[in-house]
């Protein structure tokens, strides 16, 4: 047991999501949290390939003047998670999402804040394996003090992390190594 002071206000609940009666609980709150976002949007995950309704979502909370930073490890642990992951990374890119990738060792986090308030924390990825098959478990957070100590941690890894390009997409290889 360890001894701690209380580090501020936050309301939390957990959230189930899986392919049973919680099914697309979790796209609905990513969706929704999307559409209300007004100043920034901030992903952590080392598993990124969301359904067209996410990247439309996506796109579209960029094309209202939304920042979005989205951080992806350097290399992952399944490679041909990179090689999809890639494909939708132009786009985004494009409508003026930042793309970070981080650094080895491998970054399993699993972020999302929007606005520097409101937060998504727990086991479900950005692909359609963890939302439409997996059984999951976040918590909902809704508080300031914790969102910019949130927002610190994510900050940190996008200093550590390197943009990626338009560029280094378009010359990137067709073949997974």
């Amino acid at each position: 047991f360890v001894d701690s002071e209380p580090c501020g206000e936050v309301a939390a609940r957990g959230v189930t999501d899986g392919p049973d009666e919680d099914l697309d609980k979790m796209s609905g709150m990513i969706l929704a949290a999307l559409a209300v976002a007004s100043k920034r949007v901030q992903i952590v995950s080392p598993y990124f390939l969301p359904d067209d309704a996410i990247l439309g979502a996506l796109v579209t909370t960029a094309l209202r003047g939304v920042e979005i930073d989205i951080v992806l490890p350097e290399k992952n642990n399944i490679p041909v998670m990179d090689w999809a992951t890639e494909s939708q990374l132009p786009l985004l890119l494009e409508k003026g999402c930042r793309i970070h990738r981080t650094p080895a060792p491998f970054d399993h986090t699993k972020l999302f804040l929007v606005d520097g308030v409101w937060a998504l924390i727990g086991s479900t990825n950005w692909d359609a394996r963890s939302l439409r098959l997996n059984f999951e478990y976040n918590l909902e957070c809704l508080g300031e003090e914790f969102g910019s100590e949130l927002d610190e941690v994510i900050q940190r890894k996008i200093a550590a992390a390197r943009p990626v390009t338009q560029e280094e997409l378009a010359n990137r290889s067709k073949f997974v190594q």
